[in-house]
């Protein structure tokens, strides 16, 4: 299964009235969902599922692909990694499977499904990490097949 992991893309700081559910891109941002977007969109196979974090700058970043998705309540801010793994299906999902959210649960999953010696894995603004899961010798890996930023689009 290939499971692809974006951040949202820079965001406005939260102020007061508006939750943090309701924080919009910045134009920065805005910039950097319509680069990964252009890029995922030529290497996303059109059977990949597309889960998005209900959180406003997460739609914001999906949008610029043009494809269906479906808004996931587990992918909400400040929520943990078992979540998104089990809205991915993780490892067990027919399809590859893009998800849009948050630090510090994307991180987590990345730190988690790597082995990594830290619990969380820093990912940036707008930057995509896609993952693999294989079998070697008789035991699951996970291989990471790419990282791509929206800086050096």
């Amino acid at each position: 299964m290939d499971l692809i992991i974006w951040r949202h893309g820079e965001a406005e700081e939260e102020t007061e009235g508006q939750g943090d559910m309701q924080r919009a891109l910045t134009p920065r941002g805005e910039k950097q969902a319509q680069r990964m977007a252009q890029w995922l969109d030529r290497q996303l196979p059109e059977t990949a599922r597309i889960l998005c974090s209900p959180a406003l700058r997460c739609e914001q970043t999906v949008l610029p692909l043009g494809r269906k998705y479906k808004l996931v309540d587990e992918l909400a801010p400040d929520l943990k990694a078992g979540g998104l793994l089990k809205a991915a299906q993780w490892p067990d999902a027919r399809h590859p499977t893009l998800v849009i959210g948050h630090q510090p649960m994307l991180g987590q999953v990345v730190a988690q499904l790597l082995g990594l010696k830290h619990d969380n894995c820093p990912i940036r603004k707008g930057a995509v990490w896609w993952l693999r899961t294989r079998e070697r010798d008789g035991h699951g890996q996970t291989v990471v097949v790419a990282v791509q930023s929206p800086d050096v689009l």
